[in-house]
C-alpha cells in the first residue's frame, strides 16, 4: 500500500524575520512562543493571525525547551511577560 506522502503534508520553515538577521535563531524562537501567547490572550486561540506565531515557534524552537516553557507557564514562573 503505497501513499503518496508529499499531497498530505507540506514541509515549510518560517520565512527571513529582519528583526533577528543573525543565524542563531533563539532571540526569534522566545519572541515567536511570547507572541502567541501574547496574540491569544488579546484575540483568542482561533484568530488566525495567532496561528502564525504557533508556526514559527513550532518551526524554530527544539521541543525540549517549548516543553519547558509549557511547565514554566503552568507554574508561573515564565521569565517574560505574557500580557498583551
Amino acid at each position: 500500500m503505497s501513499e503518496d506522502l508529499s499531497s498530505k503534508y507540506v514541509l515549510q520553515t518560517v520565512g527571513f524575520d529582519a528583526r533577528f538577521p543573525n543565524t542563531n535563531q533563539t532571540r526569534n524562537c522566545f519572541q515567536n512562543y511570547t507572541d502567541y501567547f501574547k496574540c491569544i490572550t488579546a484575540k483568542g486561540e482561533d484568530f488566525t493571525p495567532c496561528k502564525q506565531f504557533k508556526k514559527a515557534y513550532n518551526s524554530l524552537c527544539p521541543s525540549a525547551r517549548i516543553g519547558k516553557w509549557d511547565e514554566q507557564r503552568e507554574a508561573g514562573t515564565f521569565p517574560a511577560s505574557l500580557e498583551p
